[in-house]
């Protein structure tokens, strides 16, 4: 059986078990091999089989992140899919490689911020988390990524402001503290009581009162 075999549409199956059995069985063997034959899959024509290797990688991403990262171009290049599940599935896939792949994907932050505008609620969290831990990196990334990251607390749904707000506070550093801190402040008539102490919580996280 090759390693494609053991996806879940190739086995006819609809749930997800069969992909993340696999994610874990290749991430704990540290089987490069079949990680390259699941990435090369994401250029297959077949959408589901596309679906179950992303699903592979980025759960792979989530256990060991270094066996995924020579892959971060592969992920990039499905945030231009027209199936919105691979667009997801490449910004979590992002999301969890994003801190040792900073440099790399420093140079295509406009294209995960241009799929953050545009995409899915998946989409948009993975993306969120993806360029607050690029920015963490680097203070001059901070510096270019930081505002996108506080127009979007700005402007986003208030019941996404808290969870948006735990991903940014890896990137809040001396510089951009008193900016992301007035940002919160200002959303919180917008919250409910529920919503309004975690957010308080991040803020004290992030050094505020």
């Amino acid at each position: 059986m090759s390693i494609l075999d053991r996806i879940a549409s190739r086995l006819g199956r609809q749930d997800e078990i069969p992909n993340q059995d696999l994610a874990r069985d290749l991430a704990f063997r540290r089987d490069r091999d079949g990680i390259r034959a699941i990435a090369a899959a994401l250029r297959e024509a077949d959408p589901a089989v596309q679906s179950d290797c992303i699903k592979v990688l980025y759960e792979i991403g989530a256990i060991q992140p270094g066996l995924i990262a020579e892959y971060s171009g592969d992920f990039l290049r499905l945030l231009q899919s027209p199936h919105n599940r691979l667009v997801w599935g490449g910004m979590l896939a992002l999301s969890t490689l994003a801190d040792i792949q900073a440099d790399e994907l420093f140079l295509h932050a406009v294209e995960i911020q241009r799929a953050v505008l545009s995409g899915s609620v998946i989409t948009v969290d993975a993306g969120v988390k993806t360029l607050a831990l690029i920015a963490a990196q680097r203070k001059s990334y901070a510096k270019e990524l930081f505002p996108f990251l506080l127009d979007h607390l700005a402007h986003c749904r208030p019941k996404d402001v808290a969870q948006h707000a735990e991903k940014t506070c890896v990137a809040v550093n001396d510089v951009n503290r008193t900016q992301f801190l007035s940002v919160l402040e200002n959303r919180m008539p917008d919250l409910t009581p529920a919503q309004a102490g975690r957010v308080r919580k991040v803020m004290r996280a992030a050094g505020g009162q």
